[in-house]
Formats: C-alpha cells, structure tokens, sequence
C-alpha cells in the first residue's frame, strides 16, 4: 500500500463549475471529519464538498459522501479513484463551486472522476517497509574501508567512539546483508527491524 506524503491540491473546471480536488493524509477515522472542516472554512459558500476516505492496511475501511449532489455521482466516482491507486489512509474531498450549467449525472461522475484522478497525479507518495537493523563493532583501524562499504547500504542510526567503534545501522530495503565486511567486524549482533518510509 502507498500512502500520501503530503496535503494536495488540483483545480479543474469544466461549464462553468469548478472543482477543487484536495487529498489529505489520515492516521485515523477522526481526521476525516476534521478535515473536511477544514475545507469547509478554506473554501467557504462551495455548494458541495464531496468526498471518499480509504483506511487500514488493506483499505477495509472506506467512505463516499455525495453532499447533496444525485445519488452515486461524487462520492463513489472519487472512492473508484483512490482504489484504483494502491493507497490508504487518504481522504479526497472534492469542492464544488456550482456555475450555473447543470451537468447531468454522467458529467458528474466523469466531473469529480477527473478532479480525483487529477490530484492523484500531483501527489507524492511513500511505501512503509521493515528493514534489518544491527550493531556493529569494529576497531578503528577498519573505520575507512567500513564507511565505503556501508555509505550506499545502510542508514546508520548512531555512532558510538571509545576503546572500539559502534554503530546502529539499518540496511536500506533493496540490501539483504553486509556479509563482505564481516571479516573486518568484532562482533555483529540484530537489532529490532526498523520502519522505513521510502518514495513509491
């Protein structure tokens, strides 16, 4: 699953009605309603703030709200968005300011398809993934050829510099192992596996 880095915008206007697509970042099902609230007072006198939430680690958690708008033309339209991107944890409230030209309820959907699928591709997103972590301790005689080798491997998490150098590391995720410095090493021993957040 990808989750969103950060609060995104995508205006789109079509007969005269504009439709403000915002994406936001949710960590639980409390954020929604603060959130739409916050368009709400970001984005006063719209005639409609549609949305549709995903949350849980398998998107088991989903919302659509048409605002007033016919029966299935917001909310499930922009729900069929988000599924469709491999995300979670994400609310998409889509504003509409109404410009006096009915659309029907075909151009509905394709209208708040487009503003959803629009802000989708302004977004920038992110993957969680758990990694290896270790401490390593070596002398510091090895302390060059060890930082070559590791500068492209791992993230080091803390140095430590007495009698023998400590480091905390974690491998980065496309890493399975440091096996060819092993030799160089007093000792190696696991850690608890960190959480990485890396571009998607």
């Amino acid at each position: 699953m990808r989750y969103l880095r950060e609060k995104t915008h995508f205006t789109y206007e079509v007969n005269k009605s504009e439709f403000i697509a915002i994406l936001y970042p949710i960590n639980t099902q409390d954020d929604v309603k603060r959130c739409i609230e916050e368009t709400k007072i970001n984005y006063p006198k719209a005639n409609h703030y549609t949305h549709a939430s995903l949350f849980g680690d398998d998107q088991e958690q989903q919302t659509a709200n048409d605002d007033g708008e016919p029966q299935r033309t917001a909310g499930i339209p922009i729900l069929d968005v988000l599924k469709h991107h491999d995300v979670t944890n994400i609310l998409c409230v889509v504003v509409r300011y109404f410009g006096g030209i009915k659309l029907g309820a075909g151009g509905l959907v394709r209208a708040y398809s487009h503003a959803a699928a629009g802000v989708m591709k302004e977004a920038r997103f992110y993957i969680k993934t758990w990694v290896k972590a270790y401490q390593i301790r070596f002398d510091y005689a090895h302390l060059d050829p060890i930082d070559r080798y590791l500068n492209e491997k791992v993230t080091i998490i803390s140095k430590s510099f007495t009698e023998i150098v400590t480091y905390e590391i974690s491998l980065l995720p496309n890493i399975s192992n440091i096996d060819d410095i092993l030799y160089l090493l007093k000792d190696i021993k696991p850690l608890d596996d960190q959480l990485r957040l890396i571009d998607a």
